[in-house]
């Protein structure tokens, strides 16, 4: 089939790959238009981007598919089908309907269970032990279409980004075996159980990843892993600076008391509403990431230092 893929960061990048090297043509690729980063603040192409680029694809940068001049771009590709992995816009309905089959998303959640920006994220905020990634119809609702394909994917002890990453990889076989069976016209799609009461995974933000330590140790575990690499998580040292945190540990022990951060040559606990949790990597304001033992030995606290707040510091 004629294929169109549409995505932007590195979570679409392995399902592209999968579609070039496929039996099939990717005869466009719609990514976001390049977005600013690093220190100097320079705009730098999406993964999709670069990575369409290298294979020869024509590359279209949008991040608006509304606009006449878009739309008749993609009309004019004349495509079979579409393929969708976190584009990060809308598909209005017309344009929905200009290849034969539709498009098709993979979405990294078990739908209709978080559906939005955060699926990955929020399944780990709420202490979710297995998630999906689902192959579903794109419809003018938000993750609403009927599902081809699920795969079930457990949670481990790991970040939002390690969890994206590796289903990302599972995920792009799993587009594959359904753009195989629309092609052959195997392929059936499952509607959506009833989502009454189901949260939204909206996108999460600075705010989100702010760490008072004011609830059990294992919920402030998974907000730290859910907000890692992005939007980070970070908390305040007793004189009002930021200190960036990476994965932590829970710790099954006696809380010295909300934000109390204990330091010994090996390592560096802070006591929460229950437990503790041991720091993995940290970084001060202004520095770059290291173990938090040789943060803790040089920072010289004084003993009972408070970490992090209940009213301030976002």
């Amino acid at each position: 089939m004629r294929l169109i893929f549409a995505g932007t960061p590195g979570a679409a990048v392995p399902t592209l790959d999968a579609l070039i090297s496929s039996d099939h043509e990717v005869v466009a690729v719609l990514t976001r238009p390049p977005a600013r980063s690093g220190r100097g603040r320079g705009l730098t192409p999406s993964p999709v981007a670069e990575r369409a680029r290298s294979a020869g694809l024509d590359v279209i940068e949008a991040s608006s598919l509304k606009s006449p001049e878009i739309a008749g771009r993609i009309e004019a590709l004349d495509a079979d089908l579409a393929v969708v992995v976190a584009y990060g816009a809308l598909v209005p309905q017309s344009v929905l309907d200009m290849p034969r089959h539709g498009w098709i998303n993979l979405h990294f959640s078990d739908l209709p269970r978080w559906r939005g920006a955060a699926p990955v994220q929020w399944s780990i905020l709420a202490g979710d032990q297995a998630t999906a990634s689902c192959v579903f119809q794109l419809e003018a609702g938000l993750d609403t279409g009927p599902v081809f394909s699920r795969l079930r994917v457990d949670i481990g002890h790991e970040t939002a980004g390690e969890l994206l990453e590796r289903m990302a990889r599972l995920g792009a076989d799993q587009v594959l075996d359904v753009v195989d069976a629309i092609a052959d016209g195997t392929a059936r799609a499952v509607p959506q159980e009833d989502a009454e009461g189901l949260a939204h995974a909206r996108r999460l933000d600075a705010d989100d990843g702010f760490i008072d330590f004011a609830a059990p140790a294992d919920a402030v575990d998974r907000r730290i892993r859910a907000v890692s690499p992005n939007p980070g998580a970070h908390t305040l040292l007793p004189d009002g600076r930021r200190l960036k945190l990476g994965a932590v540990d829970a710790v099954d022990s006696d809380s010295p008391g909300v934000g109390v951060l204990t330091v010994t040559k090996n390592e560096v606990r802070v006591g929460c509403a229950s437990g503790e949790v041991r720091l993995g990597l940290v970084a001060p304001a202004g520095k770059g990431w290291m173990d938090a033992p040789a943060w803790g030995r040089g920072a010289r606290l004084d003993a009972g230092a408070v970490l992090g707040s209940t009213t301030g510091g976002r």
